[in-house]
C-alpha cells in the first residue's frame, strides 16, 4: 500500500482528484445499509462519506492522508452535512466491536496481509444487521491501465472475499467489467468486484 506521503501529494491538487460525486456502486447500493453510524475506510477526499451523510447517516471517515481529510471536511461543509474525520493508518485503527450499521470500502488498495486484518476486524465491528459495501479492483484490472495501480496484491477477487469476510452473509457478490469515471485517475473500462454482505 502506498504511504501517507503518496496520498498527501496526490490529494494536494486543488480539485478533487477522484471527483466529488459518490462511487456508482455505492450510489445504487447504499440503501442496503440500515439507519445508524457508518465507517468509510480509506475515504480520501470525502465523496463517498459526504454522500452517505446526505442520506442521514452519522459518518466517520478514516484515512492516512490529512490532506485528503481536510478536503473531505470542506466538501461536507459545502454540502451542508457533518463528518467525523479520523487521521489514522488502518493497520492501527481500532474499528470497535458491534458498532457500525455500515462499513464502506471503495477502491481501497490494501496489501493482502493488512486487508485480511482489516476485514477480520470489520466483521467484528459491524452491528447485527449491519452491511459491508465494497467495490475493489480485481487483478484482471492490471492490463487495463484505467486505475488501481499495478500491484495484484492490493486487488481482490470474489473467492478471496468469501474467505476473508467469513462470518458475513453475502447478499450480492459479483466480478464484472464496467466503465468507471471518477476524477482523473479512475477513467475507463475496469475489472471490479462488488459486494454487499451482512452481519447476521
Amino acid at each position: 500500500m502506498n504511504g501517507s506521503n503518496f496520498w498527501d501529494e496526490r490529494y494536494a491538487a486543488q480539485q478533487h482528484v477522484y471527483g466529488t460525486e459518490p462511487n456508482d456502486f455505492l450510489r445504487t447500493s447504499h440503501s442496503a445499509i440500515p439507519a445508524g453510524p457508518v465507517l468509510s475506510l480509506g475515504e480520501g477526499e470525502g465523496r463517498n462519506a459526504v454522500f452517505l451523510a446526505t442520506k442521514g447517516h452519522e459518518v466517520t471517515a478514516v484515512d492516512s492522508s490529512s490532506v485528503g481529510l481536510r478536503k473531505a471536511a470542506a466538501l461536507a461543509a459545502q454540502r451542508g452535512v457533518s463528518l467525523t474525520t479520523v487521521h489514522a493508518d488502518l493497520q492501527h485503527y481500532h474499528l470497535g466491536e458491534a458498532r457500525w450499521s455500515g462499513i464502506v470500502s471503495v477502491f481501497v488498495p490494501l496489501p493482502s496481509d493488512l486487508r485480511r486484518s482489516v476485514y477480520r476486524r470489520a466483521v467484528r465491528a459491524l452491528a447485527p444487521g449491519g452491511a459491508f459495501v465494497l467495490e475493489s479492483y480485481t487483478p484482471a484490472q492490471i492490463g487495463n491501465g484505467t486505475g488501481g495501480g499495478k500491484d495484484p496484491d492490493t486487488m481482490v477477487t470474489a473467492n478471496v472475499l468469501r474467505l476473508e469476510l467469513d462470518g458475513l452473509t453475502f447478499e450480492y457478490l459479483e466480478e464484472l467489467e464496467r466503465d468507471v469515471f471518477e476524477g482523473v485517475f479512475h477513467i475507463g473500462r475496469s475489472a471490479v468486484v462488488q459486494l454487499i454482505a451482512r452481519k447476521p
